[in-house]
């Protein structure tokens, strides 16, 4: 049995940089037509200049010429300048609230003074993409960012807004109201519950921001994957550490998900009976929202067992040492 993909995109998707960028690129590349690339670098990536310095670095590193990286900037105030000066070299603008996750230190601290920024982006038809959590008790973040949301959507009801990573319940009939609304969801959250990151051992390698949920906001985001939600589609935010800084005291926040993201997303729609589905949740849907034409690529998923390596490299992946059943035609499985 064989699953066709055409295009599979990754719309949210974190590559770091340097020697940590040649090791993960090309497990991406490989396998996706494209990938929203965040911009949360250590220095973030916040001017046209390093935008198109990052995206030479992507395509060295990742041996695919039938692969685009989708770049985005790094969310401050710029100006009409700027930002007509950038718009053809990105896809959005990722909005992150001051020291919510890794590499948000410089991220908006003043959340009632991104108007005029919003405003230019609404104008150019530039799309906001958000890591939408406060500073609140860590299971409520999300649900109280949503009356950010809220007062975005209807004060620019022409900006498309991309709520990254949406992890609850509440997010998912939140996506309902607003038709210039969208959402990303992440492989690992359509697996796990706050249950596996602490319930037993600590579990560095399952921890991750914004962290997983309760089993009713799980089984919330997979019916609403596996309904075919018009304006929910697949971001990975594969996010890869060493193991020195995920095995540690005040490890990490990341899971490294690329090298098994389609397989186990594969398993996850074949069990609910929907693989008729899967084409959508990893490509038409994004490509509608963002009016994208990725690269045309072909990636065949077949029905051959495998087990998932214990490390790539110095990584450790999601589902480190589970058998799966599907995995992608013709890949190495390289550790």
């Amino acid at each position: 049995m064989k699953i066709t993909l055409k295009s599979p995109l990754d719309m949210h998707l974190h590559l770091r940089e340097g020697t940590m960028l040649q090791a993960v690129a090309p497990l991406t590349a490989s396998c996706f037509a494209g990938a929203v690339v965040m911009p949360n670098l250590i220095s973030p990536v916040d001017n046209l200049e390093k935008v198109q310095k990052y995206k030479e670095e992507i395509e060295a590193s990742s041996n695919s010429a039938s692969f685009i990286p989708y770049m985005t900037l790094f969310f401050k105030k710029y100006s009409r300048a700027e930002l007509e000066a950038a718009k053809n070299e990105i896809i959005g603008i990722k909005l992150y609230p001051a020291g919510i996750t890794t590499g948000s230190e410089n991220g908006v601290s003043d959340l009632g003074n991104i108007n005029d920024t919003l405003c230019l982006m609404e104008e150019m038809q530039i799309p906001l993409l958000v890591h939408g959590e406060s500073n609140g008790f860590v299971l409520d973040r999300e649900k109280e960012f949503l009356t950010v949301y809220q007062n975005i959507a209807e004060t620019f009801p022409k900006l498309h807004i991309i709520m990254e990573h949406i992890t609850t319940a509440d997010a998912v009939e939140f996506v309902d109201r607003y038709p210039n609304v969208s959402a990303t969801v992440t492989l690992h959250h359509l697996f796990i519950t706050l249950d596996d990151v602490i319930g037993g051992l600590m579990e560095p390698d399952l921890f991750c921001k914004p962290i997983a949920k309760r089993p009713r906001d799980l089984q919330a985001l997979r019916a609403a994957v596996l309904s075919g939600h018009k304006r929910i589609m697949f971001g990975s935010d594969s996010a890869p550490h060493p193991r020195h800084k995920q095995e540690c005291c005040g490890c990490a926040a990341g899971i490294f998900s690329a090298p098994v993201a389609l397989p186990m997303l594969a398993e996850l729609f074949e069990e609910a009976d929907h693989l008729d589905l899967l084409q959508s949740f990893t490509s038409d849907i994004a490509c509608k929202r963002y009016g994208l034409q990725p690269p045309d690529k072909t990636v065949v998923l077949e029905k051959k067992a495998w087990t998932v390596p214990n490390l790539y490299g110095d990584l450790k992946p999601f589902g480190a040492g589970r058998h799966l059943r599907w995995s992608i035609k013709g890949e190495e499985i390289a550790q």
